[in-house]
């Protein structure tokens, strides 16, 4: 069984070579080449974090894609996308960049190791850059795959801010939890989801550490990876008491991509059913 003709968009925290090798970066960098070349289309995307090097990974700015602006907790914040390719891949990369939000050199931590306060808002931020973007793109996703905590809105934006739209209403999400440390995020982070216009019914029990976020947006989601060989054990029990399908841990790549394959058609022909 194997996935042909599928529109796959992977969202990633991370994807080497542009972030350094963690497991997560790899695995976002491999799929979606896989899947491309087993006669599938797709679009991958990323944060242009400030660590990223532009002159030598080529990044350049898409002015039509850009000059968006995205309200983050009631303050307007300019969208900028770029894109760049892969060596030795077909495959281009989008990175969803803000002047605010993505410029400071670190990823998630600064030099003490501290997590940056506002992540909560450059993921809101990234996260609606990302579904901005593909609707501009004028594109529909048959597969959402979402990887890292960053990525945690996704599933909320597509069930509850864009549920009418037609780009992605067919579109099946798939949220990979990987073995991250748990940080803790800005404890009025349900204010600037109300803002936002989510509803308490819609953020019932979404309490604000990152692996609160990914079990809040895996119970959004249609499907669960298992990204990491072993998980906490609050995200293993998360995960098993879903009654989701889950594609367990898979070490060697052209295995994992396989297992993918035949995972996300599981996910699309039970849609059928």
């Amino acid at each position: 069984m194997s996935l042909k003709n599928a529109k796959v968009l992977t969202i990633s925290q991370y994807i080497h070579p542009f972030t350094d090798g963690t497991g997560m970066a790899k695995v976002a960098r491999q799929l979606p080449q896989g899947i491309l070349e087993g006669g599938n289309e797709i679009r991958v995307f990323m944060p242009k974090f400030g660590s990223i090097n532009e002159r030598r990974h080529q990044l350049h700015e898409v002015i039509r894609l850009s000059g968006m602006n995205l309200i983050v907790n009631d303050t307007d914040h300019a969208l900028l996308i770029k894109v760049a390719s892969v060596p030795s891949a077909r495959m281009q990369v989008y990175f969803i960049d803000n002047e605010e939000y993505f410029k400071r050199k670190a990823e998630v931590v600064d030099d003490d190791e501290n997590f940056f306060p506002d992540n909560d808002e450059r993921a809101l931020f990234f996260c609606r850059g990302v579904l901005e973007t593909v609707r501009k793109l004028g594109w529909s996703p048959d597969i959402i795959h979402c990887h890292g905590w960053m990525t945690s809105f996704i599933p909320l934006y597509v069930r509850h801010y864009f549920n009418d739209d037609p780009h992605f209403e067919d579109a099946k999400l798939i949220f990979t939890a990987y073995d991250e440390k748990s940080e803790p995020l800005d404890k009025d982070l349900p204010k600037k989801l109300a803002l936002e216009g989510f509803g308490k019914d819609v953020l019932k029990g979404l309490k604000t550490t990152t692996d609160d976020l990914q079990k809040f947006a895996m119970g959004l989601s249609d499907a669960v990876v298992k990204g990491s060989p072993k998980l906490s054990r609050g995200m293993e029990t998360s995960i098993k008491a879903m009654e989701k399908p889950v594609l367990g841990f898979h070490q060697e790549p052209n295995e994992r991509l396989e297992a993918h394959l035949d995972f996300y058609q599981g996910v699309l022909e039970a849609a059928l059913v």
